[in-house]
């Protein structure tokens, strides 16, 4: 596509995008006069400080600095690029991308990924069919129906059912012009070993699609229901393909993703009948992993959404340790972690058939947050009535209580570690504080926001004259020349430098700023600053605003004139001669620059 083509289509999404439609997918926003407030989901606060306002276009966080327009809060929130954002918000707002001039090469990798997800489309709608509309079908129904899966939730998730036949979806996508070394890669058969030819992977199972973020089928797991044979998996997921990489997908995301949000909080489960059942009960906050370890990449898909990540894994052994695993690295990321153990040995599965929606409800207030997990488990894992026991339990739970900063928490968790071990409380503390001094704790953050967060001094005179300066120039393009020419650049700071010279080159090329080329053409730091600045000024009447404006650059350039001042009289200093025909014109110098100094001053 063109630079025109491309120019009309982020002009189209942003005239239909309001900002706080955006936001307030994702933050709970109170309107306090003309503007909208609420907690940062971009870090930890109490106090919000996250303002959106409306006719600018703009949010900015006052506490972590992120800012900028409603695609830079998409791109921060969904951890995708600006332009992904863009396309997320047409994809939302159900505009059409313009087709882009590719490459040969990227238009033949484009093709065939559309061809691959064609091929998944109607593997789903096979086996789908196959499960709800066929006799081969009713083993299929049958399990379903005794795991208490409804027909709502059969539709919800297109599951289906893969009949017990070598080749039946082969043949039928064959004959839809697919070729076998397509229906591979996406890894729905096989070749076979022994002879020439295909098999179907999936066989006499029941199919649960698995999905991107997007709604896209990318794969597909598979629940074997009759077998004889031992060597047959349980549940089988498709391979490694170029759509589906375990790492970074959950099962049920994009089923629950705003339910998460809403809740505030998500449940990760192994097994993705353990998410159907819950979501079938009515427990819709949930997603699971894919047979794989949790991963960092799937920290962070959760934390798109809500900062809480409640585990509940198997409460047998092989589960206990895969939380164990999971917990260190969602703590790296930021979240709230807590951990459902489920009684009597069940899986949440099993649990919400025998008990139902509102028990697992009690065990979802009754989840223990990380620490109290962990420590139970080292306790339950280790000898600690001998020294060794007690040693090897201290070096397994101080380091997490070395990550919690609020000291009274921290004090209590060593004095309950301590009379656990029978130990002196001194010891404890001993060992916790060596443990701290090496720790080196992730601060929280995004990895899309990756900048120090704003001083908490109050700002000086100068800094807000020069943000009222840098908001008329904004506003009025017209008064750049009259700045200028009155005041160096250096006088402000360097992200409001990179806004002066980015509305000098707008300026020179007649275009009118705004936020959609602030946010392509300026570096975050600068966005932010910018962002800040407009949503920090008060919406003053047009000559209040003016008189402001003027007032604001008096005191710039008397910070210039005394900066000059200062200088003449540093140099007139090095002359041991009053005499001395420089010296008497620096001294003059400064003089006039006095003057203007008081002038400008009454």
């Amino acid at each position: 596509m063109g630079s025109t083509d491309l120019e009309e289509f982020v002009a189209k999404v942003s005239e239909r995008t309001d900002i706080y439609s955006v936001v307030s997918r994702y933050v709970s926003l109170t309107q306090k006069g003309g503007r909208y407030w609420g907690c940062c989901p971009f870090h930890s606060e109490k106090t919000a400080s996250f303002c959106v306002s409306v006719d600018k276009g703009f949010f900015y966080c006052f506490g972590c600095g992120a800012g900028g327009n409603a695609f830079k809060f998409l791109s921060l929130i969904e951890n995708v690029t600006y332009f992904e954002a863009i396309k997320l918000q047409a994809q939302r707002l159900g505009i059409d991308l313009p087709t882009k001039r590719a490459s040969p090469e990227e238009e033949r990798r484009r093709r065939e990924e559309k061809n691959l997800l064609k091929i998944n489309e109607l593997a789903q709608d096979f086996y789908h069919e196959c499960l709800i509309n066929t006799a081969r079908g009713e083993v299929g129904r049958k399990y379903l129906e005794a795991r208490g899966i409804t027909a709502e939730t059969i539709e919800t998730f297109k599951l289906g059912y893969a009949p017990d036949e070598w080749e039946g979806l082969f043949n039928e996508l064959i004959r839809q012009k697919f070729t076998a070394p397509q229906l591979e890669a996406v890894g729905l058969v096989a070749k076979r070993k022994t002879s020439s030819g295909y098999y179907d992977r999936f066989r006499g199972r029941v199919m649960i699609p698995i999905n991107n973020i997007f709604g896209q089928t990318v794969g597909f797991g598979g629940r074997v229901i009759n077998s004889d044979n031992k060597e047959t998996p349980k549940y089988l997921n498709t391979p490694e393909t170029v759509l589906f990489n375990k790492r970074n997908l959950l099962f049920g995301l994009d089923k629950s993703n705003r339910l998460i949000s809403t809740a505030g909080a998500a449940i990760v489960v192994e097994g993705y009948m353990d998410a159907v059942s819950l979501f079938s009960a009515g427990i819709k906050n949930v997603v699971a992993t894919l047979g794989t370890a949790f991963t960092t990449e799937h920290a962070k898909l959760i934390l798109r959404y809500a900062k809480k990540i409640i585990f509940c894994y198997d409460s047998d052994e092989a589960g206990q340790r895969a939380t164990i695993r999971a917990l260190p690295i969602v703590q790296a990321e930021g979240a709230e972690v807590f951990v459902i153990k489920v009684p009597d040995g069940k899986d949440p599965d099993e649990f919400i058939r025998k008990h139902g929606k509102a028990a697992f409800e009690e065990l979802i207030k009754g989840a223990e947050p990380l620490v109290d997990y962990r420590i139970k488990y080292v306790l339950d894992h280790t000898n600690h009535d001998t020294i060794s026991g007690k040693i090897q339990a201290l070096n397994e739970i101080l380091p997490v209580i070395a990550g919690i900063k609020e000291n009274i928490i921290r004090n209590e968790y060593y004095k309950k570690i301590a009379a656990a071990l029978i130990l002196d409380e001194r010891v404890v503390e001993e060992e916790l504080n060596k443990v701290s001094s090496q720790a080196k704790v992730p601060e929280k953050q995004f990895a899309a926001i990756q900048r120090k967060k704003l001083p908490k001094q109050k700002f000086s005179k100068r800094q807000c004259a020069c943000e009222v300066v840098l908001r008329m120039m904004w506003h009025e393009t017209d008064t750049l020349s009259y700045v200028l020419s009155l005041l160096p650049q250096d006088i402000f700071s360097e992200p409001q430098q990179e806004i002066i010279s980015w509305l000098k080159n707008c300026l020179i090329q007649e275009i009118r700023p705004d936020q959609i080329n602030a946010a392509r053409e300026l570096s975050d730091e600068a966005n932010a600053e910018l962002s800040r600045i407009l949503l920090a000024g008060a919406d003053e009447p047009r000559d209040m605003e003016m008189n402001l404006f003027y007032d604001s650059m008096d005191i710039l350039r008397i910070a210039v004139l005394k900066k000059k001042y200062d200088e003449l009289l540093a140099q007139a200093g090095k002359y041991t001669s009053s005499h001395d025909e420089n010296y008497v014109e620096l001294i003059q110098n400064s003089l006039k620059v006095k003057q203007e100094i008081v002038k400008l001053s009454n």
